[in-house]
């Protein structure tokens, strides 16, 4: 096959995900390409990759439809992988391939970034979006289309802040405005939105998993089954994502779908956290077990988190989608992993919908509140993982300092003092299994 996809990533979450869509469109025959990994940083999987010819296993693992699931594929979507950092020219050579069309990147959260010092004449420069800024120079120079930019870093607006900064790079390196213009005209830098749990090399079972694969597979892979793709632009016939089975969405405008996955998967595990850490609960998956624990977490999804949405029938099928995959056997998500920064979190995560909450109904969800009065009663009692100025803020001052300050929630949060303190009156006096039911009656 052709190789037509250029990868910027080497890791777990990327090969449990795109790369197994193009292995599916590629097995099913309606699509007709491979896919070359250039590895972002001076990674040692590039030659792991090659030494294994690309080729890998993918174990998808879950629930799906009250079914468990578990499903084995062989991967061949990827052709090679290139390490700019010991082969430069290699990697500039990718640009003369008028075959490669699609650029799929995945370089974490921090990996959108413009750096200064980062210069032209470095082999490679260091920043991905310089590293990628040195390629599309390359194509540029040789004359040939540009590409479609799948960004698939977890950051807002991601192709938008990668092209930004690509745009930076041209200007300061002095690549002449007809390069900026063909940055700009003839590359399409797409959104996305990726939503998959892929938990990787399985230490505990890759003995095993290798012995009924029938050789040593270093770079075994596992991952969920639910998947989603939200995509922004319309490239489906060119690469038949949704053809192929895939949960795709090509979308002009991507948002909708964020709003959704913040609000019911992240909000639900940033409601959920507390009171199932002050139950001595430790994971996602124990409190679907535990019959009070769960019974809050569906009031707040159904009762609160959906309706403020708009109730519709996607929304709701989601909302199902995220309990399966909360109930993952293969899946030990620790909630104090989840706890990790939790002020912000609740912020961006779970304020929104109280507020839509009181605009709809008038009044404030007492549930949801409930889980902002733990937060407030764990980060005093416990030993939180969150940025060391708001823990000490937080043990030292009392609930109503704490919700007036807008420097904490980013509002001040006083019109919920009532439900707080009797909240954590009540988390006092019952503990807190019985503080729980009030908060649900």
């Amino acid at each position: 096959m052709k190789e037509t996809i250029i990868q910027f990533g080497t890791g777990n979450f990327l090969r449990g995900f795109a790369d197994d869509f193009v292995d599916k469109m590629n097995k099913q025959g309606l699509y007709d390409g491979k896919i070359t990994i250039v590895s972002p940083t001076n990674s040692k999987t590039v030659e792991v990759l090659n030494s294994q010819n690309c080729v890998y296993n993918l174990y998808i693992r879950g629930i799906k439809n009250g079914k468990e699931v578990c499903a084995h594929t062989e991967i061949n979507s990827i052709s090679r992988a290139v390490n700019p950092y010991s082969d430069f020219d290699g990697y500039l050579a990718l640009a003369h391939n008028p075959d490669f069309r699609f650029i799929i990147s995945n370089t974490t959260e921090a990996g959108i970034e413009y750096v200064q010092d980062n210069k032209f004449e470095d082999r490679p420069a260091n920043s991905f979006p310089a590293k990628l800024t040195q390629l599309l120079y390359e194509r540029f120079k040789a004359g040939l289309n540009g590409f479609v930019i799948l960004s698939c870093e977890l950051i807002d607006n991601n192709a938008d802040e990668l092209k930004k900064c690509v745009l930076k790079y041209a200007l300061q390196w002095e690549l002449g405005k007809d390069f900026y213009n063909w940055v700009v005209n003839e590359n399409k830098f797409c959104n996305t939105l990726v939503d998959r749990i892929v938990t990787g090399y399985p230490q505990e079972e890759a003995q095993s998993l290798c012995e009924k694969i029938g050789y040593t597979d270093k770079l075994l892979d596992t991952a969920e089954v639910f998947h989603l793709w939200a995509i922004e632009g319309n490239f489906e016939n060119e690469l038949p994502l949704k053809k192929a089975g895939i949960n795709v969405v090509w979308a002009d405008d991507i948002s909708p779908y964020k709003k959704r996955k913040v609000r019911v998967l992240n909000g639900s595990h940033a409601l959920l956290v507390f009171p199932a850490l002050l139950c001595g609960i430790e994971t996602v998956g124990e409190c679907l077990n535990d019959k009070l624990v769960n019974e809050y977490l569906k009031t707040n999804l159904f009762k609160y988190i959906i309706p403020a949405l708009g109730e519709n029938e996607d929304d709701i099928a989601f909302a199902n989608a995220v309990l399966e995959r909360f109930a993952n056997p293969y899946i030990r998500h620790r909630l104090k992993s989840i706890s990790l920064n939790s002020v912000s979190k609740f912020t961006a995560r779970v304020l929104p919908t109280i507020f839509d909450c009181k605009n709809l109904n008038g009044c404030y969800p007492k549930p949801q509140v409930f889980s902002l009065a733990c937060l407030i009663e764990y980060y005093k009692t416990q030993t939180p993982q969150d940025n060391g100025s708001v823990i000490e803020f937080i043990k030292k001052n009392d609930a109503k300092a704490i919700l007036s300050n807008e420097d904490l929630w980013g509002y001040d949060l006083s019109d919920m003092l009532n439900i707080v303190e009797e909240s954590l009156s009540k988390i006092h006096a019952l503990g807190i299994r019985e503080a729980i039911k009030w908060a649900l009656s």
